[in-house]
């Protein structure tokens, strides 16, 4: 058995969780999420707390025990406190704006690059340079910031592109550093 799918979820006051066989619906004061839950897995609740068990012992079934009690672990945290994300742009004329539904990034292209923002993610920009991000959505909030990452990963020469709030780039020496 999995080390981390023996863990009980504690679920909050605030939260609401329905489950059948194979769905498991989480709400919160910041959405709702839902997700497939494989055969293998069984849903107990008791004393306010959700534990999984597992049907068989296959390599799968106990790979996705870890996994699905993460997942939901996740789904409970997200609707109860939501997850947060901060981007730094690092760059001369780097910026950043937000119009309407769209994040508009100034990267030193010729040109400026829209990304669209998803429903369920809220998009903040402090002092030009800094994105933050917050959604009940893990998955989605992590996707979205690579997706924006992705137009500018940072180089290790100058250490210009856009970061993780506290990510530490490796620097180079460059040309003239032998």
């Amino acid at each position: 058995m999995s080390r981390i799918g023996k863990l009980p979820i504690t679920i909050p006051d605030s939260v609401d969780v329905n489950y059948t066989d194979s769905k498991i619906t989480v709400k919160g004061k910041f959405g709702t999420l839902e997700n497939q839950i494989p055969e293998p897995i069984v849903i107990t609740e008791e004393n306010g707390k959700l534990s999984l068990q597992i049907k068989g012992q296959s390599k799968n079934s106990r790979a996705l025990h870890g996994l699905y009690r993460t997942l939901i672990n996740n789904m409970v945290l997200g609707v109860s406190q939501q997850f947060d994300l901060t981007l730094i742009l690092e760059g001369v004329g780097y910026r950043a704006t937000v119009q309407g539904k769209e994040i508009v990034l100034n990267l030193g292209y010729s040109h400026p690059v829209k990304i669209e923002i998803p429903n369920d993610i809220k998009v903040e920009v402090v002092q030009n340079t800094i994105i933050n991000l917050k959604s009940c959505d893990k998955e989605a909030l992590g996707l979205f910031a690579a997706n924006i990452r992705a137009w500018r990963l940072p180089e290790p020469y100058k250490g210009k592109g856009i970061l993780y709030k506290g990510e530490q780039i490796i620097r180079k020496a460059g040309k003239s550093g032998k």
